[in-house]
């Protein structure tokens, strides 16, 4: 039996990815993917997120955040590799 690799990612977005339901539909990405998780808006006007779950599943969504969703304009994306916790049990919107 394999068992599955599983990635906590850091990934912080900046451009212009406040106010144009950015959040909103990563969390959408996440949960399609099994990953969980946390994303919230910085004061810079970045947007942050702490993406756990299968390796294959965290690089979809990582790779959504690089593409320029909806109304969003990415700029960059910051990646830190961290330990999986495996303490969420959810994909959550904070504010």
């Amino acid at each position: 039996m394999v068992k599955k690799r599983n990635l906590r990612i850091h990934v912080i977005i900046s451009g212009k990815v406040q106010n144009v339901f950015f959040r909103q539909t990563l969390k959408t990405i996440a949960i399609k993917n099994n990953v969980r998780g946390w994303t919230k808006n910085l004061d810079d006007g970045s947007v942050e997120a702490i993406i756990e779950g299968a390796y294959g599943n965290v690089f979809v969504v990582i790779n959504w955040c690089h593409r320029d969703p909806a109304n969003a304009i990415v700029e960059k994306v910051k990646t830190k590799s961290e330990k999986y916790t495996g303490k969420f049990k959810t994909f959550d919107v904070l504010y």
